[in-house]
């Protein structure tokens, strides 16, 4: 379960509702149904419109990586790459194919099951470019969905306002109207920021570095499976994917392996 997501969504709203508590007139000021219809109605109908039913319904898969993602870090990747180079130069490509059954990433099978079969380093880049591809668009596709609610949440909040001060204008021979008008006008355009800030916005930007993230991941697996099909020995295989992480990463690997 990824704390952070969790906690700053809970911060987020503890402190709104903290000010709107100590602002006076309590917490039913802020419920308006109407502004609710308009605000989550409109976003929810403009995202259909624009997303076919099947992505919308889809993104759902997705937005589980902003909540419950287990990190795998790159030094351990690193780690079992450099393993496999030693095995292969020891023992031969073949011996990888019995490592392989208890790793869980499909990615990972499908390369080093590649290389086992002899396939050409250039032909395995070329298969795992394309399946890497293919994984960044999906992923692009959830953070696409995420940053239209967040375009429509706040237009949709404008035209709730725009409703709000028709229906005031028009009420303005009676008094008793003009505050549920003004409520519904004001009321809106707060859900509308509300949601685009702290829900749309952020589980968006989340996913783009989990995607960013993972595309790493699945890069240091293809290089390293192409430089042991290639015949690199483990500590060019080492020194190669290194190059992909930051300094205080590569500093880490080497205390790992003292």
């Amino acid at each position: 379960m990824d704390i952070t997501t969790i906690a700053g969504i809970s911060a987020g709203l503890g402190l709104v509702l903290m000010a709107i508590l100590q602002g006076g007139g309590g917490l039913v000021v802020f419920i308006n149904v109407p502004s609710l219809m308009i605000t989550v109605g409109g976003t929810i109908g403009a995202t259909l419109i624009n997303f076919p039913m099947s992505k919308v319904f889809g993104v759902m898969k997705v937005v589980k990586k902003a909540f419950f993602h287990k990190e795998t870090p790159p030094e351990g990747i690193i780690a079992t790459l450099v393993e496999f180079a030693r095995i292969a130069r020891r023992e031969g490509i073949l011996a990888l194919e019995e490592r392989i059954s208890g790793t869980d990433d499909p990615f990972f099978r499908k390369g080093v099951q590649l290389a086992v079969d002899g396939t050409p380093p250039e032909v395995i880049r070329e298969i795992l470019t394309i399946d890497l591809e293919a994984l960044q668009e999906r992923h692009k596709g959830g953070q696409d969905i995420f940053n239209a609610m967040a375009t429509y949440s706040p237009a949709f909040g404008m035209i709730g306002t725009l409703i709000g001060l028709i229906q005031m204008l028009r009420s303005l021979d009676d008094p008793s109207k003009i505050g549920q008008g003004m409520a519904t006008a004001l009321l809106t355009t707060f859900y509308g920021a509300l949601m685009a800030n702290l829900v749309f916005l952020p589980i968006a930007g989340k996913l783009r570095v989990r995607s960013e993230e993972e595309v790493l991941n699945k890069r240091l697996i293809m290089e390293g499976i192409v430089a042991i099909q290639s015949g690199d020995n483990p500590r060019v295989v080492e020194d190669k994917l290194k190059s992909f992480i930051s300094p205080g990463i590569r500093d880490k690997i080497k205390v790992e392996r003292r």
